[in-house]
């Protein structure tokens, strides 16, 4: 194996044996192979003129499968690569489809043959360093934006420029004879799209469960026996709070679920208790403690120690999986039947305490929007200084104490705009408030960056400027996984420049690939709260 798209590969080189993440070799390969399969398959997709949807979410959920943390199990990865090529086939029959590349015209379906071919098909078969970063780049912002796009249609929403530029980018990866000019502009237009799929996910959550609202989310534990869901599945959550009505159990948000607490739609249910927990790294303690079961709907899984009690109360759903946890799927209609999560709960004891008191979020671009003419007012005012977007993703490393200390050290006229699980590193401090607008403005989940591009956007025609980049705002950014890197990619295709990148850049990232995003968009990696603090504050 050779796995370098997460933040924490080891020791900013490639994971060779086995993730840090816990992926096993026997996986990482096999998501390798689904990785070119579906390219294979989005190769003979573009040479067909009428495509059902369906095939277009098979590509976005192939994609989703490949994300860091999302699944564990071989198996299952390799059984969605026999599908594939099933589907694959069909298409390719039916249309007549000819002239197909390796991947296009990859057929194998033996279980062992296709463990044999996966460890030959990875990241390194491209000899040129170049090539290869700005290959992993486009392929990554990629899986990134399929994981949007799977959450906007499982609430109905499609956008067909986002399928049809998932496809084609997904061929032009497979060209041999690729120029790094061409594979720049690529990456400029994944971004592009990156923008898109975030708006249409912005859209498909607001339209089902309204616009996110400035809340309080209580973080103590209550008396009653309680269901945790993780990860980012919105639609997931509709589905378990509307099953477990009337049980007497009670459902409670973990990690990137958190923002679930400040839609509207999802105030109505009593059997909504609040948050449990922190960021994803910390799921080893704290499943333990919550002693009854625990969904997880996307990724962020962390692989479970030896002695864990948890294991039998662990369920996924979606494209997240874990060997010998039980998954639900959904049916012909994308329900989905939570009931023995629910009847598991009943027997449990309920969640030990882990903290009191509570936290506000909810500051959504909508929300923000009504905020406006008082935020405008304490910048002229001189009360609000500069705002600093710190979104992104967390990480169980201790170097990403940078952003608790960071954020501690900000001068009290400075304003953090946050969304993703970066905030855990911070959310919880005593920043206070400048005259009621709390320092810390969360947006919501990693996907709801769209809401500070949205943000940044309506301050610079509030204040007549011709960039965003000439508003008082700092980027100090955050990543761990893809979905990251699409959020980058899309505020780099936004002309946004001078962003901090941490805590280490990528490791796909070959020196002159680094070389170009520091001419063009002036991206610096972090270096000491104290240096970075210089900068951002001049």
């Amino acid at each position: 194996m050779f796995c370098f798209q997460c933040q924490e590969t080891l020791k900013n080189e490639g994971c060779t044996k086995v993730g840090v993440c816990g992926k096993d070799e026997d996986t990482a390969n096999a998501e390798d192979l689904l990785v070119y399969v579906t390219k294979g398959l989005a190769e003979v997709t573009n040479k067909i003129e009428n495509v059902d949807k369906k095939v277009y979410e098979t590509i976005s959920n192939n994609l989703f499968y490949t994300i860091t943390n999302a699944n564990f199990d071989a198996n299952v990865i390799l059984d969605n690569v026999v599908k594939t090529i099933d589907l694959k086939e069909k298409l390719i029959k039916e249309n007549n489809v000819t002239d197909l590349s390796e991947a296009g015209k990859y057929n194998e379906k033996d279980l062992e043959t296709l463990k044999k071919d996966a460890v030959k098909i990875g990241v390194l078969n491209i000899v040129n360093e170049d090539e290869r970063s700005l290959v992993e780049l486009v392929t990554y912002g990629l899986k990134g934006m399929a994981a949007y796009n799977h959450h906007a249609n499982v609430l109905g929403k499609y956008d067909s420029e986002v399928d049809k530029f998932i496809t084609y980018a997904l061929e032009e990866t497979l060209k041999d004879d690729k120029d790094i000019n061409n594979l720049i502009d690529l990456v400029i237009k994944t971004g592009e799209h990156g923008v898109k799929v975030m708006d249409l996910l912005d859209r498909a959550n607001t339209e089902s469960f309204g616009n996110p609202e400035i809340t309080e989310v209580d973080l103590s534990a209550g008396d009653k026996p309680g269901i945790l869901i993780s990860g980012h599945d919105l639609n997931d959550m509709r589905m378990l709070l509307e099953q477990t009505k009337g049980t007497g159990v009670e459902v409670y948000t973990h990690s990137e679920m958190l923002p679930a607490n400040y839609y509207p739609y999802f105030k109505k249910y009593d059997n909504f208790h609040g948050n449990y927990g922190n960021s994803w790294w910390s799921q080893n303690e704290e499943f333990e403690k919550f002693n009854g079961p625990i969904l997880m709907t996307t990724n962020c899984i962390v692989p479970m120690k030896k002695n864990n009690t948890y294991k039998d109360r662990l369920f996924t759903t979606g494209m997240a999986g874990y060997p010998g946890c039980k998954h639900i799927e959904p049916d012909e209609n994308g329900n989905k039947d939570f009931s023995e999560i629910i009847e598991l709960a009943k027997k449990c004891k309920a969640p030990t305490n882990l903290e009191d008191g509570k936290i506000v979020g909810g500051f959504a671009h909508n929300q923000v929007e009504q905020l406006a003419g008082k935020v405008s007012e304490e910048i002229k005012n001189g009360n609000i200084k500069k705002f600093v977007v710190m979104a992104g993703c967390d990480g169980r490393f201790k170097e990403r104490s940078y952003y608790t200390e960071f954020a501690q050290k900000l001068p009290k006229d400075y304003v953090i705009l946050t969304a993703g699980c970066a905030k855990y590193r911070y959310n919880k401090l005593d920043l206070g408030d400048i005259n009621g607008i709390p320092r810390v403005l969360d947006a919501g989940q990693c996907n709801d960056s769209y809401s500070l591009v949205r943000t940044a956007l309506l301050l610079k025609d509030a204040f007549g400027l011709e960039s965003v980049n000439d508003l008082p705002i700092e980027y100090n950014i955050a990543w761990y996984e893809q979905k990251a890197v699409i959020v980058l990619l899309a505020l780099l295709s936004l002309g946004v420049q001078n962003i901090h990148l941490g805590p280490t850049l990528p490791a796909f990232l070959s020196p002159t690939v680094v070389d170009f995003l520091v001419e063009n968009f002036n991206i610096a990696p972090i270096t000491t709260v104290e240096e970075d603090m210089a900068v951002i504050t001049k």
